[in-house]
């Protein structure tokens, strides 16, 4: 059965075990409306007993999730509270953490900014070889991940990689997302989907409560606390009120930022001449 609830539509492949696709044209652009759709998914989850797995993927090819909506159409996500205390964006993430449902990003495409902090967020990600990039660009625009980035990529890739992530602000590809630890594994595209539906079948056929109580245990020794994505939260609001981050954003929307498709698929690696233009 299919439910609609743009921009995110769920595919039950049975009680068990769930497809959710993003399909928000025409680039998937980070919005208020997307966390709406995140929320009422959780509800959702929240309300399925027999749920065990589920499967993030995009209906673009070329767009997992871009990034965060640079041009303000982000509503109250950073300051209304969602039903585990913290703000819209983190309270998606933390809770989609916690949920004893495992949660596997299926990627193919552009994935940057708060739409790498989604991913980090599953439990499991697996890219596509050929077609996969992703990144933190924020430092890049004079901002920093204030999703739950700096917190989670650390436990996952080390520090050092953690610092060439954020600080270089450019895109990684399938084969060093693998190797760096970004993603669990980078497959051929052509195999991708076999792969982690085999996966997630798998997982699906196990007792929910052995999931649950393993998903749990791992959680308490690799989860950042809730202050630490909170204080990352608050200082990148404050960073985004600042004059010169301002500009490098006019500067991009301006190049054709959300606008054109070939701007928007290799804008992280014109960063380092931004500057020359603000």
């Amino acid at each position: 059965m299919t439910k609609s609830t743009a921009p995110v539509r769920v595919i039950e492949e049975t009680p068990a075990y769930w497809r959710v696709l993003f399909d928000y044209p025409p680039f998937n652009i980070v919005d208020a409306t997307i966390f709406e759709g995140l929320q009422d998914l959780l509800a959702r989850m929240g309300a399925s007993p027999s749920l065990r797995v589920v499967v993030f993927e995009s209906a673009n090819p070329e767009f997992y999730l871009a990034h965060f909506d640079l041009t303000g159409k982000t509503g109250n996500i950073t300051t209304a509270v969602g039903p585990s205390g913290l703000p819209i964006l983190m309270d998606t993430f933390v809770r989609l953490t916690k949920y004893p449902v495992v949660s596997i990003a299926k990627i193919r495409g552009c994935v940057r900014g708060v739409s790498s902090e989604f991913v980090l967020a599953c439990d499991m990600r697996f890219a596509s070889r050929e077609n996969t990039l992703l990144g933190q660009p924020e430092v890049g625009v004079g901002l920093h991940p204030g999703g739950g980035g700096t917190e989670r990529l650390p436990h996952l890739v080390g520090r050092g990689r953690a610092l060439e992530i954020v600080l270089g602000a450019n895109d990684f590809n399938g084969d060093t997302a693998e190797r760096y630890g970004y993603v669990n594994r980078a497959l051929p595209d052509a195999e991708l989907d076999g792969f982690v539906d085999g996966l997630a079948r798998r997982i699906a056929s196990f007792d929910g409560r052995a999931i649950s109580a393993a998903k749990n245990l791992i959680n308490e020794v690799s989860l950042p606390s809730a202050d630490r994505l909170l204080d990352a939260l608050n200082s990148f609001q404050t960073a985004l009120t600042r004059p010169e981050t301002g500009q490098r954003i006019q500067v991009l929307l301006k190049r054709g930022l959300q606008q054109d498709g070939d701007f928007e698929k290799r804008w992280p690696e014109l960063l380092g001449k931004l500057l020359d233009e603000t």
